[in-house]
Protein backbone atom coordinates (compact mmCIF):
# COMPACT_ATOMS: atom_id res chain seq x y z
CA UNK A 1 0.00 0.00 0.00
CA UNK A 2 1.47 3.63 -0.89
CA UNK A 3 1.67 6.37 1.38
CA UNK A 4 -0.76 8.88 1.44
CA UNK A 5 0.12 12.71 0.79
CA UNK A 6 0.67 14.19 4.07
CA UNK A 7 -1.89 17.17 2.83
CA UNK A 8 -4.54 14.32 3.43
CA UNK A 9 -3.34 14.60 6.90
CA UNK A 10 -5.11 17.91 8.10
CA UNK A 11 -6.87 20.86 6.46
CA UNK A 12 -6.13 23.89 8.18
CA UNK A 13 -8.59 26.13 6.47
CA UNK A 14 -11.08 24.02 8.65
CA UNK A 15 -10.70 26.35 11.33
CA UNK A 16 -11.10 30.04 12.50
CA UNK A 17 -7.86 30.19 14.99
CA UNK A 18 -5.36 32.25 14.93
CA UNK A 19 -3.16 29.41 14.64
CA UNK A 20 -2.73 25.28 14.33
CA UNK A 21 -0.21 23.20 15.21
CA UNK A 22 0.72 19.47 13.19
CA UNK A 23 3.49 17.32 13.67
CA UNK A 24 4.23 14.66 10.68
CA UNK A 25 6.94 11.94 10.64
CA UNK A 26 7.45 11.40 6.54
CA UNK A 27 8.39 7.82 7.35
CA UNK A 28 4.46 7.34 6.95
CA UNK A 29 3.55 9.36 4.04
CA UNK A 30 4.57 10.12 0.67
CA UNK A 31 8.30 11.92 0.37
CA UNK A 32 6.64 14.64 -2.55
CA UNK A 33 3.72 16.56 -1.57
CA UNK A 34 2.41 18.00 -4.75
CA UNK A 35 1.56 21.66 -5.21
CA UNK A 36 -1.50 23.31 -3.15
CA UNK A 37 -2.51 26.18 -1.73
CA UNK A 38 -4.74 27.23 1.58
CA UNK A 39 -5.77 30.29 3.17
CA UNK A 40 -3.40 30.25 6.14
CA UNK A 41 -0.29 30.87 6.22
CA UNK A 42 2.40 27.66 6.79
CA UNK A 43 5.49 27.32 8.99
CA UNK A 44 7.60 24.07 7.97
CA UNK A 45 9.54 23.40 11.15
CA UNK A 46 12.21 20.18 10.28
CA UNK A 47 13.28 18.73 13.89
CA UNK A 48 15.07 16.11 11.81
CA UNK A 49 15.80 15.39 8.21
CA UNK A 50 15.08 17.82 5.80
CA UNK A 51 12.45 19.31 2.75
CA UNK A 52 13.13 20.97 0.28
CA UNK A 53 9.64 23.71 -1.09
CA UNK A 54 9.07 24.94 -4.10
CA UNK A 55 7.05 28.09 -4.26
CA UNK A 56 6.93 31.78 -5.93
CA UNK A 57 9.80 30.31 -8.64
CA UNK A 58 12.54 29.65 -5.51
CA UNK A 59 13.38 26.91 -3.81
CA UNK A 60 13.52 26.96 0.01
CA UNK A 61 15.62 24.89 2.07
CA UNK A 62 14.45 23.52 5.77
CA UNK A 63 17.59 21.98 7.27
CA UNK A 64 17.26 21.48 10.98
CA UNK A 65 16.24 24.39 13.27
CA UNK A 66 15.30 26.59 10.69
CA UNK A 67 11.74 26.93 9.35
CA UNK A 68 10.19 27.93 5.90
CA UNK A 69 7.29 30.26 6.04
CA UNK A 70 5.03 30.44 3.30
CA UNK A 71 2.31 33.03 3.55
CA UNK A 72 -1.37 32.10 2.84
CA UNK A 73 -2.25 31.65 -0.57
CA UNK A 74 0.21 31.22 -2.34
CA UNK A 75 0.57 27.58 -4.35
CA UNK A 76 3.54 25.87 -3.23
CA UNK A 77 5.10 21.86 -3.08
CA UNK A 78 7.03 20.31 -0.87
CA UNK A 79 10.04 16.76 -1.18
CA UNK A 80 11.07 15.89 1.98
CA UNK A 81 14.38 13.21 3.04
CA UNK A 82 12.74 9.88 3.83
CA UNK A 83 13.45 10.49 7.90
CA UNK A 84 11.74 14.04 8.31
CA UNK A 85 10.25 15.31 11.20
CA UNK A 86 8.53 18.01 10.55
CA UNK A 87 6.09 20.24 12.51
CA UNK A 88 3.86 22.27 10.67
CA UNK A 89 2.32 25.30 12.50
CA UNK A 90 -0.96 27.15 10.37
CA UNK A 91 -1.31 30.53 10.89
CA UNK A 92 -4.73 32.81 10.00
CA UNK A 93 -4.14 36.06 7.96
CA UNK A 94 -3.36 39.10 9.96
CA UNK A 95 -2.67 36.98 13.08
CA UNK A 96 1.19 37.87 13.41
CA UNK A 97 3.43 40.28 11.35
CA UNK A 98 4.91 38.01 9.50
CA UNK A 99 6.76 38.77 6.08
CA UNK A 100 4.54 38.51 2.86
CA UNK A 101 6.97 36.91 0.83
CA UNK A 102 7.86 33.10 0.96
CA UNK A 103 11.28 32.99 3.51
CA UNK A 104 13.76 31.08 5.64
CA UNK A 105 13.59 31.69 9.76
CA UNK A 106 16.13 30.60 12.07
CA UNK A 107 14.22 29.51 14.88
CA UNK A 108 14.90 29.20 18.56
CA UNK A 109 14.58 26.41 20.98
CA UNK A 110 11.70 28.20 22.53
CA UNK A 111 9.83 28.56 19.31
CA UNK A 112 10.74 24.70 18.54
CA UNK A 113 9.35 23.66 22.00
CA UNK A 114 6.19 25.97 21.46
CA UNK A 115 4.78 24.83 18.20
CA UNK A 116 5.94 20.86 19.19
CA UNK A 117 3.53 21.75 22.14
CA UNK A 118 0.89 23.01 19.73
CA UNK A 119 1.05 20.08 18.42
CA UNK A 120 -0.72 18.05 21.21
CA UNK A 121 -3.63 20.57 21.31
CA UNK A 122 -7.04 20.42 19.39
CA UNK A 123 -8.20 23.40 17.53
CA UNK A 124 -11.07 26.10 18.73
CA UNK A 125 -9.81 26.53 22.04
CA UNK A 126 -11.58 28.84 24.07
CA UNK A 127 -9.85 32.80 23.78
CA UNK A 128 -9.14 32.50 27.64
CA UNK A 129 -7.54 29.33 27.51
CA UNK A 130 -3.97 28.26 28.49
CA UNK A 131 -3.34 27.20 24.69
CA UNK A 132 -5.15 30.02 23.34
CA UNK A 133 -2.05 32.32 25.72
CA UNK A 134 0.53 29.70 24.48
CA UNK A 135 -0.59 30.02 20.91
CA UNK A 136 -0.48 33.86 21.31
CA UNK A 137 3.10 34.12 23.20
CA UNK A 138 4.25 31.64 19.81
CA UNK A 139 2.88 34.15 17.17
CA UNK A 140 4.57 37.49 19.67
CA UNK A 141 7.80 35.16 19.47
CA UNK A 142 7.52 34.09 16.08
CA UNK A 143 7.71 37.54 14.34
CA UNK A 144 11.28 38.43 16.18
CA UNK A 145 13.19 35.40 14.49
CA UNK A 146 16.05 36.66 11.86
CA UNK A 147 15.51 35.33 8.30
CA UNK A 148 18.25 32.77 6.78
CA UNK A 149 19.36 33.24 3.21
CA UNK A 150 18.34 29.66 2.64
CA UNK A 151 16.61 29.63 -0.86
CA UNK A 152 17.06 29.33 -4.34
CA UNK A 153 15.72 31.70 -6.82
CA UNK A 154 14.91 29.68 -10.26
CA UNK A 155 12.23 31.96 -12.15
CA UNK A 156 9.93 31.13 -14.52
CA UNK A 157 11.76 31.95 -17.01
CA UNK A 158 11.43 29.08 -19.84
CA UNK A 159 15.68 28.94 -20.32
CA UNK A 160 16.71 29.30 -16.54
CA UNK A 161 13.96 27.15 -15.73
CA UNK A 162 15.56 24.33 -18.08
CA UNK A 163 18.69 24.68 -16.49
CA UNK A 164 17.66 24.54 -12.88
CA UNK A 165 15.41 21.34 -13.69
CA UNK A 166 18.72 20.01 -15.07
CA UNK A 167 20.95 20.59 -12.15
CA UNK A 168 18.47 19.76 -9.40
CA UNK A 169 18.18 16.35 -11.11
CA UNK A 170 21.90 16.09 -11.80
CA UNK A 171 24.19 18.43 -9.41
CA UNK A 172 27.19 16.68 -10.22
CA UNK A 173 27.04 18.35 -13.55
CA UNK A 174 30.15 20.75 -14.11
CA UNK A 175 29.80 21.64 -17.32
CA UNK A 176 31.08 25.62 -17.66
CA UNK A 177 29.10 28.84 -18.37
CA UNK A 178 30.26 28.48 -21.81
CA UNK A 179 28.99 24.87 -22.33
CA UNK A 180 25.36 26.22 -20.61
CA UNK A 181 25.18 29.29 -23.26
CA UNK A 182 25.46 26.87 -26.25
CA UNK A 183 22.60 24.62 -24.59
CA UNK A 184 20.42 27.58 -24.73
CA UNK A 185 21.27 28.67 -27.64
CA UNK A 186 22.64 32.04 -25.83
CA UNK A 187 25.65 33.85 -25.91
CA UNK A 188 27.61 33.83 -22.81
CA UNK A 189 26.95 37.94 -22.56
CA UNK A 190 22.91 36.95 -22.93
CA UNK A 191 22.94 34.47 -20.34
CA UNK A 192 24.71 36.29 -18.06
CA UNK A 193 22.03 39.30 -17.95
CA UNK A 194 19.46 36.79 -18.49
CA UNK A 195 20.98 35.05 -15.00
CA UNK A 196 21.53 38.48 -13.46
CA UNK A 197 17.77 39.87 -14.09
CA UNK A 198 16.20 36.73 -13.42
CA UNK A 199 17.59 35.35 -10.45
CA UNK A 200 19.84 37.96 -9.28
CA UNK A 201 22.57 35.87 -9.12
CA UNK A 202 25.84 35.13 -11.36
CA UNK A 203 25.87 31.16 -12.46
CA UNK A 204 29.03 30.55 -10.09
CA UNK A 205 26.84 32.02 -7.10
CA UNK A 206 23.74 30.71 -8.65
CA UNK A 207 25.17 27.09 -8.90
CA UNK A 208 27.22 27.08 -5.70
CA UNK A 209 24.26 28.18 -3.49
CA UNK A 210 22.31 25.06 -5.12
CA UNK A 211 24.95 22.85 -4.35
CA UNK A 212 24.73 24.61 -0.89
CA UNK A 213 20.63 23.69 -0.46
CA UNK A 214 21.58 19.73 -1.62
CA UNK A 215 24.30 19.80 0.98
CA UNK A 216 22.15 20.74 3.67
CA UNK A 217 19.28 18.50 2.67
CA UNK A 218 21.54 15.13 2.22
CA UNK A 219 23.59 15.97 4.99
CA UNK A 220 20.39 16.26 6.90
CA UNK A 221 19.62 12.96 6.40
CA UNK A 222 22.51 11.19 7.05
CA UNK A 223 24.86 11.05 4.36
CA UNK A 224 28.44 11.48 4.98
CA UNK A 225 30.70 14.43 3.71
CA UNK A 226 32.69 12.54 1.40
CA UNK A 227 28.87 10.98 -0.40
CA UNK A 228 28.02 14.39 -0.82
CA UNK A 229 30.96 15.78 -2.02
CA UNK A 230 30.53 13.15 -4.83
CA UNK A 231 27.35 13.66 -5.26
CA UNK A 232 28.13 17.19 -6.62
CA UNK A 233 31.24 16.35 -8.37
CA UNK A 234 33.70 18.07 -6.20
CA UNK A 235 36.96 16.38 -6.94
CA UNK A 236 37.70 16.19 -3.31
CA UNK A 237 36.17 16.25 0.09
CA UNK A 238 38.34 19.22 1.58
CA UNK A 239 36.92 21.55 -1.70
CA UNK A 240 33.53 21.06 -0.86
CA UNK A 241 34.13 21.74 2.95
CA UNK A 242 36.05 24.52 1.90
CA UNK A 243 33.17 25.98 0.39
CA UNK A 244 30.43 24.81 3.14
CA UNK A 245 32.64 26.49 5.42
CA UNK A 246 33.03 30.00 3.32
CA UNK A 247 29.04 29.99 2.84
CA UNK A 248 28.06 28.64 6.04
CA UNK A 249 30.89 30.19 8.79
CA UNK A 250 31.99 26.37 10.16
CA UNK A 251 32.27 22.94 8.21
CA UNK A 252 29.71 20.91 7.86
CA UNK A 253 30.57 18.56 11.13
CA UNK A 254 30.88 21.91 13.19
CA UNK A 255 27.17 23.18 11.51
CA UNK A 256 24.97 20.69 12.56
CA UNK A 257 26.73 19.92 16.12
CA UNK A 258 25.68 23.26 16.78
CA UNK A 259 21.82 22.80 16.00
CA UNK A 260 21.77 19.73 17.60
CA UNK A 261 23.54 21.24 20.86
CA UNK A 262 21.08 24.24 20.57
CA UNK A 263 17.99 21.95 20.13
CA UNK A 264 19.47 20.31 23.49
Amino acid sequence: MNPQFATTLFDPDSTACPAVARHLDFMEYAAEVPVHTHRKGQLIIALYGAVICRAENDIWIVPPDCAVWIPGGIPHSATATWNAHLNYLFIEPGAAALPEKCCTLAISPLITALVDRLTREGVDQPPDSHVTRLTRVTLDELVTMPQQKLSLPVSANPKIRAMADTLVSHPEDRSTFKTWAKRLALSERSLARLMLRETGLTFGRWRQQLHLIIALQELASGVSVQNVAAKLGYESVNAFITMFRKTMGSTPAHYFAERKAGAR
